[in-house]
């Protein structure tokens, strides 16, 4: 039964309760009996001297000083694995993000993969499959003499197992993929319309450029298993079954997956075919990579004043010290496989993404989705680029360039040849240290942690709103939050002063204005963005398609969305 918390009287170190609650809940370092961290500021200091600890022994005081300062205030917030994880001794795993290996089509080869998943979620990785390499259900299996289950068994199988460690351990999640060409496709696609499915998975269909030429030509699609046309199918069908899908349902994503290749740093060395859970870190297999999130609404100057402004010094510094804290935390870091920490030891892949946009937008009195948003946050990403690959640069010549790194192959992506001269420069001369560096990742859980800044780049959900928490005991209840941007305002103007009109909510937006700004920062980020276009209930079908034609068209790797709908519920009421 829900009920309605009274609300607590904050500590000093949080604006709201609900931040503090989180803090104790996932992050308050604990002992048997013993409390380690007796403030959030102990937490700080923990991860700091942890993720230092690599540094050389005449330089590591100065470095715990420059990450604790960074980290203080919520300015530099790492993902939630790092937080809860670092300098706590525990045998976990201080990456979000995981791509399990390819999938041999076998028996054995499926159950080892599920296995190795397992010990992965187990350490506290979220992680993806690509499904595409199980061969169709109905092929004869060679040997057997029988009938194959298909891709869609094996998801079973690791939905029931993520199902036993999210009840014994409060955690796992998991992306599962499927190309367009696969002759399952059509029931992937439709997997989750039952109810009681695959609930531990999100999916996404990896669709390739071909595949939209055919649907924009209305032609026939060839579903093919090794090398053999199976099924032939009309691309604008199969393409209106995913939409109806993510019109009812909300899924499966959208992955632009030869884009996606494409713009891969690592292009020359592997080919993508899988997300993390949550899409914005597309993998290789074993791939992982550690995050962090810049919050932007700490950065402004001014806030609501004629002079208010994002510090961008201050925003070049963090980044930064963002880059040698995640390349610290790849050698920090435990991994349940060794291929895991192989691969994390070969490329380095770190992912530097931003939180608190919509509310550092609202500060400066600039509409989210507005053309002086979009130039706002294309300029604000570029600027991360740019000083995340100097960093990079800068940290190989210290330490060493990644060791899969090949120069004239990474100088020719198109990522890398739109930095500024002088990082091209740098780059040309040093390497560098990691194969990649930004992706933008939801942040739900530490963007409350921070003050309930708006998470990532979406807009600001509500200007209030009410989040179901589930309690230690298991029961649930309610606790009213109010967006950081907006306490911040009532603090200056007083608990009843009007809102201004730069204050806009998911509500008052219209898709587009989701893509513009999903497509303004993909620009300026290697990897990728998680992000959903929130849409109205009543939408018309015809114009829910137009968003993923204008995701694709406009240069987005992916898209997601949310449709109001009887099969997927939320943790959010206004």
């Amino acid at each position: 039964m829900l009920h309605l918390r009274p609300t607590p009287k904050a500590h000093a170190y949080f604006s709201q309760p609900i931040a503090e609650n989180i803090w104790r809940a996932k992050y308050q370092l604990r002992k048997s009996d013993v409390t380690v961290d007796l403030n959030i500021e102990d937490t700080w200091q923990r991860v700091a001297t942890n993720l230092s600890q690599i540094e050389r022994p005449e330089d590591r005081e100065s470095k715990v000083a420059n990450l604790f300062h960074a980290l203080k205030d919520f300015k530099l917030i790492p993902a939630g694995r790092i937080l809860a994880g670092a300098g706590t001794g525990r045998d976990v795993t201080l990456s979000n993000t995981f791509v399990m290996r390819t999938i041999p089509d076998s028996v054995e080869g499926i159950m080892d993969t599920i296995k190795d998943a397992a010990l992965t979620m187990k350490m506290g990785g979220g992680l993806g499959f690509d499904f595409s390499t199980i061969r169709p259900q109905g092929t004869l299996v060679k040997g057997l003499d029988c009938p194959a289950a298909g891709p869609l068994a094996a998801m079973d199988i690791c939905d029931a197992v993520c199902k036993m460690l999210v009840s014994g351990m409060g955690r796992g999640a998991m992306m599962a993929t499927m190309r367009c060409d696969h002759p399952d496709i059509e029931a992937f696609v439709t997997a989750k319309s039952d109810r009681t499915r695959l609930r531990n998975f999100n999916l996404s269909v990896m669709v390739t450029d071909a595949f939209m030429n055919a649907v924009a030509a209305d032609d026939d699609w060839d579903l093919i298993w090794d090398g053999e046309v199976i099924r032939r199918v009309s691309a604008k069908m199969l393409w209106d079954t995913i939409m109806q899908q993510n019109y009812a349902a909300a899924e499966p994503g959208v992955l632009f997956i030869d884009r996606i290749n494409t713009l891969n740093p690592m292009h020359y060395a592997e080919t993508i075919a899988a997300t993390n859970s949550c899409a914005e870190q597309p993998l290789p297999p074993n791939g992982t990579c550690p995050l962090a999130s810049i919050n932007l609404a700490r950065l402004v100057i001014d806030p609501f004043g004629s002079d208010a402004r994002l510090n961008l010094a201050e925003l070049r510094s963090l980044t930064a010290t963002a880059v040698r804290m995640l390349d610290n935390t790849v050698d920090v870091s435990k991994y349940a496989l060794a291929t895991q920490r192989e691969m994390a030891q070969a490329q380095r892949r770190i992912g530097i993404g931003i939180t608190g946009l919509a509310d550092a937008l609202a500060m400066l009195g600039v509409t989210y989705g507005s053309d002086k948003a979009v130039f706002l946050l294309g300029s604000w990403a570029q600027i991360i680029q740019n000083d995340a690959y100097r960093a990079s640069a800068l940290l190989a010549k210290e330490r060493g360039a990644f060791p899969m790194y090949r120069a004239e192959a990474h100088l020719q992506n198109p990522m890398i040849s739109s930095l500024d001269k002088d990082v091209q420069l740098l780059v040309a001369e040093h390497g560098l240290r990691n194969a990649a560096l930004t992706s933008i990742a939801p942040t739900g859980t530490i963007s409350m942690l921070a003050g309930n800044v708006s998470s990532g780049i979406e807009p600001i959900f509500s200007t209030s709103f009410v989040r179901t928490i589930t309690n230690p005991d298991g029961s649930k209840s309610m606790e009213r939050v109010t967006d950081y941007a907006v306490w911040c305002y009532r603090q200056i103007n007083g608990p009843d002063a009007a809102l201004p009109n730069a204050f806009v909510t998911a509500a008052d937006l219209s898709p587009e204005d989701h893509v513009r700004m999903q497509a303004a920062a993909q620009t300026w980020v290697d990897s990728g963005i998680s992000k959903t276009v929130n849409c109205p209930e009543d939408i018309l079908f015809e114009d829910f398609k137009d968003i993923y034609l204008s995701a694709y068209r406009s240069g987005c790797k992916g898209c997601t969305t949310y449709r109001p709908n009887a099969i997927t519920g939320a943790v959010l009421s206004v």
